[in-house]
């Protein structure tokens, strides 16, 4: 199974992707959480297969979700993640 995804990143939060299939766009993507997101900023378009490494997220899951709900939105690290990612945390 593999989907043509599109990223879009917030202006307004660092580290914040919406993923969605590329030939649905957006059209799927609650008015509320596009409110939230701020105007949606193009980033990328990438072939996602479950076996593509994802530094923040489960390809599976992602797939899984964009096909149930027609997004998967990703959000900015915690700052445990921040520490760990760093190599500060330990």
């Amino acid at each position: 199974m593999k989907l043509i995804c599109q990223l879009f990143r917030s202006p307004r939060k660092p580290e914040m992707y919406l993923y969605v299939e590329k030939s649905v766009g957006l059209k799927e993507v609650p008015e509320f959480l596009l409110g939230q997101f701020g105007e949606p900023e193009a980033f990328m378009v990438m072939v996602l297969t479950p076996q593509k490494f994802l530094a923040r997220a489960n390809a599976t899951e992602v797939i899984d979700e964009i096909r149930d709900k027609g997004f998967y939105l990703q959000m900015p690290p915690t700052s445990a993640q921040l520490l760990q990612r760093d190599g500060s945390g330990s």
